[in-house]
């Protein structure tokens, strides 16, 4: 870009922010006289890998990426994938005349233009450029008003990044040689797991208890409309003035934790019975001024819960949204700890409930909310429509996902400069005589709401599905104490107690917030790990844990119990916070949590394991940590559940003693349905080895197994057979096809799979036809050309004339015939189109016509929910299209390089130098482009019909 003669005036600046479309977004808002580019995120880092350390470096230092012995001194490498983004800002730099870092507002944003400093070195002057919003207003008074770059923020950072790496790169090694290889451990996602884990133990150990209440419904006589209802239902609270038990008088144990009056089913009807006849009053009418506020502005956290809960998308996908758009000027930064609103915003707020719902829904003065959250950063806003005036959701033009979270945050932001919704809440006591002489006493509970308030733009949902909103209504009829009531109808109604809900992603994020373990703006990505890490999967909206996760969370609590410790990780917050404020140095602390307390043993903590000092001397003595013992749970009855490095399986009895059992369990069972009833049916399946007789041919015993992908046949390997080397003797294998079975298969059809691929013949040329069993099913294979056949039994009767036929017709490049849906879900309320399950090439998979999104290894086409589908499409609509990477063309690559390399020795070239050159580099572009055509050729492989 050649500066214009305005740019040349006022000077050249280079604006640096993190994405592209953030870039794209201001360079719409600055003059011709600003560059705007990005550094896709971060630029450099401490290392991955030993490879990418720096020679120099030997020992712990190449292996953490930390010098432990000097400071703490973290080793940082520019990223692989960053070094061409980085050359093109130093050539932007070398033309500007002022550098702006304009990063996002936060730690990490501030660490970011602290790594570009560091890296460009610039020569000209450096400004950070701050914001909250993408406006064009507050872009122009971040230019206008730049800082310096705030130190103490970049320390804090940097000691989280380290705490972090030694964390990860000190205690995932003890996993992978006590658990399975390639676990990871971390500081929050340790912690994250743990609290999983103890919900599936509470739901393990939990005995559900059973009580009886009675129902009644009650008629006044008189004739009802919508504000005086004819009849009130009411349940029975007390008989002799002694209240009956309900869900919350029992303990996890099943047993009764207070002196309350536990019916049974039998005693339940015989007083349902007694009372049938029994005339009934009302004894009291109590009411109360009911008063709802309005909720706070979203920060980071109740944004994630409220998105899942009425918008079903996981955390990782409502940040994903929202940084889309953030980035393209609808909302403010989304990253934040903050429910302040600025005075712009309030009175943005204040205007648009005027305008919208009128003068009586606006309170005499705005409204202002405190930042609840210990250390919330007060520089940032609440997330809020971005300007001073805001859109409308159909002013924006947004569609689907974006569409529906802009509307969530608009309509909260609004709300809470509302007026509060009042009402009336009413308690009805109703009191009759049994026919054995027994008093009993029902109660019924009613709600009106005479102004909505702040209710008619926003009312927040609820985790419990079964929960009642805060603008739900309960209308009772107008009564007075000692009105007669007539009991149309008095029912037994059976409950049972029910084990604590496992998390979903909204409540785990409340509980680690309300625990202050990590920080908001960490949530989406620690729950996204332990997703990926297979510690939890998904069933519904609820998060489960594997039994992989409670081998790792066992060894943890056992050996590590400080650092998986809840109060202990959020005491290191406060740390790192005080360090953010410059009240404690960075080196001291991680010398204490690396190395221990200086002259003294650190103290114990809450696990007998921890005797040790620091994170150092925990990690090296490993040898009380014993590997089976940490991995195996009692199920009952001598069965024993253990992790294994390929998987969990059930095991009674020592391995090769009489009476023996072991069974694989399926990776998406929930642990809390791992009975010792459940683990006998596994026992009772086939399993093992299923002798079906010897080769005619090669004498080797051939068995059938269930292996991890499926079942299989092979042959057993007589004694002595090398199974390494030049010399090895792979035994043959082959899967079942889909038509067999472990009981079914016959040693003539496991001869006859393992003689596959099966030679068909050759064509006119004498190439050779093959009949093969692939990944995507059966099909022909002539050189490079392969068909696909219509079934697995082709494979052994298909003739060679049958083969020929097939490659005598065009080759298919479009699509076979649709296959019919596996299972339909119902409309997703994004597209409003209808949801079905399908089967792909790939597995199966959700599409409603336009986004697909295939289903997670923890999903069943049996078991998924709609609103699992849903989850799936919504992430995947977060994510954009995938992008598609042109292919550079090698010799115009070579050529360029040439070219480059020439002009730099140039000067002292003569002409007939510069003619060789030209010459070597016509010769060299015309044997790139032979190599790359033959390449291509050779690389492409043949397609499947």
């Amino acid at each position: 870009m050649s500066p214009t003669s305005e740019t040349a005036q006022g000077g050249r600046r280079l604006v640096i922010v993190e994405s592209p479309a953030k870039a794209k977004t201001i360079k719409g808002y600055l003059g011709p006289g600003y560059v705007v580019e990005a550094s896709v995120g971060h630029i450099r880092d401490l290392p991955n890998g030993a490879a990418e350390v720096p020679d120099k470096y030997t020992g712990e230092v190449r292996r953490l990426g930390v010098d432990v012995e000097h400071d703490f001194q973290p080793i940082y490498v520019v990223n692989a994938d960053k070094k061409a983004q980085v050359k093109k800002l130093k050539d932007l730099l070398a033309e500007s005349d002022e550098l702006f870092l304009a990063t996002d507002e936060d730690r990490e944003g501030e660490a970011i233009a602290w790594h570009l400093q560091e890296v460009l070195k610039p020569k000209v002057p450096v400004h950070r450029m701050v914001f909250h919003e993408i406006t064009k207003d507050a872009i122009r008074e971040a230019v206008a008003n730049p800082r310096e770059l705030n130190q103490r923020m970049v320390d804090a950072q940097e000691t989280r990044r380290i705490l972090d790496r030694l964390y990860g790169y000190e205690v995932s090694p003890v996993l992978w040689k006590k658990v399975m290889p390639k676990l990871s451990a971390g500081r929050v996602q340790s912690v994250a797991t743990r609290l999983v884990v103890e919900r599936e133990r509470e739901r393990i150990a939990f005995r559900s208890a059973e009580y009886w209440d009675l129902t009644g419904t009650f008629a006044t006589g008189r004739a009802g409309d919508s504000s005086d209802p004819s009849t009130l239902v009411a349940r029975l609270n007390t008989v002799d003035g002694r209240r009956i038990a309900q869900g919350r008088d029992f303990g996890a144990n099943g047993q009764l934790k207070s002196d309350v009056l536990h019916l049974d089913e039998a005693n339940a009807r015989a007083l349902a019975a007694a009372l049938a006849d029994s005339s009934f009053a009302v004894r009291s009418v109590e009411s109360k001024p009911y008063r709802r506020s309005p909720y706070a502005p979203f920060r980071t956290t109740t944004l994630q819960q409220e998105a899942s809960r009425k918008l079903g998308l996981g955390a990782k996908a409502c940040m994903q949204v929202a940084q889309k758009l953030y980035e393209n000027g609808f909302i403010t930064y989304m990253r934040t700890d903050s429910t302040t609103l600025s005075d712009t915003a309030v009175a943005a707020a204040r205007a648009q409930v005027t305008q919208l719902y009128g003068a009586d829904y606006l309170p005499e003065k705005a409204r202002v909310y405190a930042g609840k959250v210990k250390n919330a950063q007060e520089a940032h806003e609440a997330i809020r429509p971005s300007g001073d005036r805001f859109r409308t959701p159909a002013e924006t033009a947004l569609t689907g996902d974006q569409f529906r979270l802009y509307e969530l945050i608009w309509k909260r932001t609004v709300a809470s400069q509302m007026k509060d919704a009042t009402g009336n809440s009413v308690t009805v006591k109703i009191g009759g005589t049994a026919a054995d002489g027994r008093d009993a006493e029902f109660t019924a509970s009613g709600k009106t709401i005479t102004f909505h308030g702040f209710m008619k733009a926003y009312v927040e949902g609820a985790d419990d599905p079964n929960a009642e909103l805060d603008d739900r209504e309960r209308r009772l009829p107008q009564v007075a104490e000692g009105d007669a009531l007539a009991a149309d109808e008095i029912t037994a109604d059976g409950h049972a107690t029910k084990p604590p809900a496992r998390y979903t992603e909204a409540s785990l994020v409340k509980e680690l917030e309300e625990r202050e373990i990590g920080r908001p703006s960490t949530y989406a990505s620690i729950i996204g790990t332990i997703l990926d890490r297979g510690y939890v999967f998904k069933k519904g909206t609820a998060l489960v844990p594997s039994f992989l996760s409670f081998a790792v969370v066992n060894l943890l609590e056992k050996h590590f119990g400080r650092l998986v410790d809840y109060d202990f990780t959020a005491k290191m917050e406060d740390d790192l916070d005080r360090i953010a404020r410059g009240e404690a140095q960075a080196v001291p602390w991680l010398k204490r949590f690396y190395f221990g307390p200086e002259g003294e043993a650190a103290q114990a903590g809450p696990a007998d394991g921890d005797h040790l000092g620091g994170l150092k001397e925990l990690v090296t003595d490993l040898g009380a940590i014993d590997a089976r013992e940490i991995s195996s749970f009692p199920v009952g009855e001598g069965i024993v559940l253990r992790v294994g490095r390929y998987g969990p399986y059930v095991e009674r009895g020592e391995k090769d003693a009489e009476g023996h059992q072991r069974a694989d369990v399926p990776d998406d069972l929930a642990p809390d349905e791992l009975t010792v009833a459940y683990a006998e049916e596994l026992f009772a399946k086939p399993s093992g080895e299923f002798q079906l007789g010897k080769d005619p041919v090669s004498g080797n015993e051939i068995v059938a197994k269930d292996g991890r992908y499926g079942p299989y046949v092979t042959e057993i390997l007589p004694e002595g057979t090398p199974k390494t080397g030049k010399n090895a003797v792979k035994a043959r294998t082959a899967s079942l096809f889909k038509s067999m079975s472990l009981d079914t298969v016959t040693l003539d059809d496991a001869l006859k799979l393992m003689s596959l691929p099966r030679i068909v013949g050759a064509d006119a040329e004498g190439v050779e036809i093959t009949a093969q069993n692939g990944r995507y099913g059966p099909y022909l294979k002539k050189g490079t050309d392969s068909r696909s056949l219509e079934t697995e039994d082709q494979l052994f009767t298909i003739t060679l004339d049958e083969a020929l036929a097939i490659y005598a017709q065009p080759k298919q490049r479009g699509r076979a015939a649709a296959k019919p849906p596996l299972k339909e879900l119902g409309t997703d309320p994004v597209s409003e189109r209808p949801v079905v399950v399908k089967d792909g090439r790939f597995g199966p998979y959700v599409t409603d016509g336009e986004t697909n999104a295939t289903l997670r290894r923890d999903d069943d086409v049996e078991t998924i929910t709609p609103e699992r589908g849903y989850e799936l499409l919504a992430e995947k609509r977060a994510k954009g299209p995938a992008k598609k990477t042109a292919k550079k063309a090698p010799a115009k690559k070579a050529t360029a390089t040439k070219t480059a390399a020439a002009k730099k020795t140039a000067a002292k070239k003569t002409t007939t130098a510069k003619k060789a050159t030209t010459a070597k580099a016509t010769t060299a572009k015309a044997t790139t482009a032979k190599k790359t055509a033959a390449k291509k050729t050779a690389a492409t492989p043949p397609a499947e019909s």
